[in-house]
């Protein structure tokens, strides 16, 4: 699921044949031009231009984007450090902020450098700067590493900064200093834990270095037990735990489906836990399907059935529903049952910073393509017609 880190790969659309893959991705970008073109989505439905689509985020989080935008603009760490602070022990929507705050740093810092190597400059972004006016409007991420240095007990900074280690070290997979820098991000995490005890965010982290740094499965299944213990319906924590045992990684299909089911049988009353199933079909798709059918097969079929029951128990607001229902529309376009997708799409609309649409280069285009198929869908089989008797 590296879709939750801004970097979450996405089968051939919709395909039954096997492509070349150079010509699966042009047909694909082909086709989600023609479909956005030929199907206007806000026509009579409300939906936002894809122009003006959000990928920061995977739902609205009004006081996040504007403690972000008053740290970026001001190079200030006190916003964001006030808005997590407040976020207090919620810690579904703590993870979630520590995760934008970490990826908005990270590539903050990303685009200042590059902005620097275009300029001709030397030396580090931090340093572009020659003059105070400059400096006061240079934005290279110091926000976030002076909140580090300046208030090195503040857990929330150390949260937000092991994180954007995690970032750093996912830019550059090759590097020699890849290691490094995971294990520094560990160091980072680790010290977060212990000037938060109770919270569970840290670990989280920690179960992202854990899989990149092959720990042993006992070593993660200790790591787990702290997390369990700590919040043990966090669907989060889940999302992050997920991969270790999936085929790409440590384990298997059967690993990763056995941990899906287990965690969802067991799942408390109003938890989001019955979605992930569905997240461990999607990480376990083939990169080219060549079942047809495959979206209607009882399996896929149970699991959007569990994950649409999971966010009709949740509030409306929860901070990790709006990652379940995009993945939701992604699945019930390519199994045809668009109404449902419709409502899905009603819900989550605006914002796409989420599993599957990050798995694609334009998130945005991604999923104005679908929403364009969900349109074109549900006026086709007569549901438009039918909604309006």
């Amino acid at each position: 699921m590296e879709a939750l880190f801004l970097l979450i790969a996405l089968a051939a659309l919709f395909g039954v044949v096997a492509y070349p893959a150079m010509r699966r991705r042009r047909l694909r970008q082909e086709g989600r031009q023609g479909l956005v073109q030929a199907v206007d989505p806000g026509a009579g439905y409300g939906f936002v231009p894809a122009e003006q689509l959000d990928v920061r985020l995977p739902g609205p989080d009004r006081e996040l984007v504007e403690a972000l935008e008053e740290a970026q603009r001001t190079q200030d760490w006190e916003p964001v450090a006030r808005m997590l602070a407040l976020t207090g022990d919620e810690y579904e929507l703590r993870w979630q902020r520590v995760q934008s705050l970490a990826g908005a740093a990270a590539m903050e810092l990303a685009r200042a450098r590059e902005q620097a190597r275009d300029a001709g400059a030397e030396g580090p972004a931090d340093v572009v700067s020659f003059s105070k006016e400059r400096a006061a409007v240079q934005q290279d991420a110091r926000w976030l590493r002076q909140w580090r240095a300046q208030q090195p007990n503040d857990h929330g900074g150390a949260q937000v900064y092991a994180q954007f280690l995690v970032f750093q070290a996912l830019a550059e997979p090759g590097s020699a200093d890849h290691r490094i820098i995971l294990e520094e991000a560990r160091n980072v995490a680790q010290d977060a834990a212990q000037l938060a005890p109770a919270d569970p965010t840290p670990h989280l982290t920690e179960l992202h270095i854990a899989r990149r740094l092959n720990y042993r499965e006992a070593d993660f299944a200790s790591l787990w037990d702290t997390v369990r213990r700590l919040a043990p319906d966090h669907m989060g924590a889940h999302l992050a735990a997920l991969p270790y045992w999936s085929a790409k990684s440590m384990g298997s299909k059967e690993q990763a489906d056995g941990f899906a089911r287990a965690a969802a049988a067991h799942a408390a009353e109003g938890s989001l836990l019955a979605a992930l199933p569905l997240f461990a079909a999607y990480d376990h798709l083939p990169e080219v399907n060549m079942v047809r059918g495959l979206y209607e097969s009882e399996e896929i079929s149970h699991a959007i059935e569990a994950a649409e029951y999971a966010v009709d128990q949740v509030d409306d607001d929860h901070p990790v529903r709006p990652h379940v229902l995009h993945l939701l529309v992604w699945f019930l376009v390519r199994a045809e049952r668009y109404g449902e997708a419709m409502e899905a799409l009603a819900a989550v609309d605006g914002h796409v910073g989420a599993v599957p649409w990050v798995d694609e280069g334009d998130p945005a285009a991604t999923y104005a393509a679908y929403r364009a198929l969900a349109v074109a869908g549900w006026e086709s089989t007569g549901g438009a017609r039918a909604s309006q008797t």
